[in-house]
């Protein structure tokens, strides 16, 4: 072996410098790997890009989904109501000088049209031979022929009116509907029709559910109600409504009353 010259240092080995550079490149990439698990493991912000009421209180956000319901000019809410015992499916669109849809109970479905103080409502023949009797309280046949598949215009003292205009006013409908009952708690998060939401409960569901929107306004978009009473969604907050009244050969006006002793 020959001697190495005073004054200099051994050349490395060609070998040594391989695993020198591969020790420096497994480091590298150890260290990458450690900061890719770190930014993996980063949790999301679920409010990132809402309009930031999931973060706030249950009953806050109860209140600011009544406050937009409250100020929006129309929606459209469809569904299943009990009230008073009876089941109807609503198909209704709301604005705040009438509204105009369907209501379907387990006897019938008919239309019903508001425009102003004016209430129409359109059945069959069969609906109205259970609203109108003759002197012997059996069913005025001629009578429910003659409405049948025609709007009639309620007049506003028969018990008709009282009984259905209820559903074509939009802030009489939706503040009986909007009740929550019970202590308010922050449920999940979902989303109704592509839309992000917060769910809020009262009395741990018992007391009914809303489902209010993330995006946006925080409109109320899904209702269950207490008790099983129903579950009812909203949509087109704030969107045109075209309301008139139907062409006169349509209408029937049946005087100042209706009901056939009722």
């Amino acid at each position: 072996m020959s001697a190495i010259p005073p004054g200099t240092s051994p050349r490395p080995l060609a070998g040594t410098r391989r695993t020198g550079r591969a020790a420096l490149v497994g480091a590298a990439c150890v260290a990458l790997a450690a900061a890719l698990a770190g930014c993996g493991a980063k949790e999301e912000d679920p409010d990132a890009g809402t309009n930031g009421v999931g973060k706030l209180p249950a009953a806050k956000i109860e209140s600011k989904a009544r406050a937009a319901a409250e100020h929006a000019d129309t929606v459209h809410l469809s569904g299943n109501v009990v009230s008073q015992g009876r089941t109807y499916k609503l198909d209704m669109s709301l604005a705040e000088d009438g509204a105009k849809g369907e209501l379907t109970t387990k006897a019938a479905a008919f239309q019903l049209l508001r425009v102003g103080n004016a209430l129409y409502l359109k059945a069959d023949a069969a609906f109205w031979a259970g609203e109108k009797s003759g002197s012997s309280g059996a069913p005025d046949q001629a009578a429910a022929q003659k409405l049948g598949g025609k709007y009639v215009k309620v007049p506003a003292a028969d018990p008709v009116y009282k009984r259905f205009s209820g559903f074509t006013d939009k802030d009489t409908l939706l503040a009986g509907l909007l009740g929550l009952h019970g202590k308010l708690t922050t449920g999940d998060r979902s989303d109704i029709d592509g839309v992000r939401t917060i769910r809020i409960s009262a009395g741990a569901g018992s007391g009914g559910t809303l489902d209010v929107s993330l995006e946006g306004t925080p409109y109320p978009l899904r209702l269950q109600r207490a008790g099983g009473a129903g579950v009812v969604r909203f949509d087109a907050w704030d969107k045109s409504v075209d309301l008139k009244a139907p062409a006169k050969d349509q209408v029937v006006d049946y005087g100042t009353r209706i009901s056939g002793g009722r």
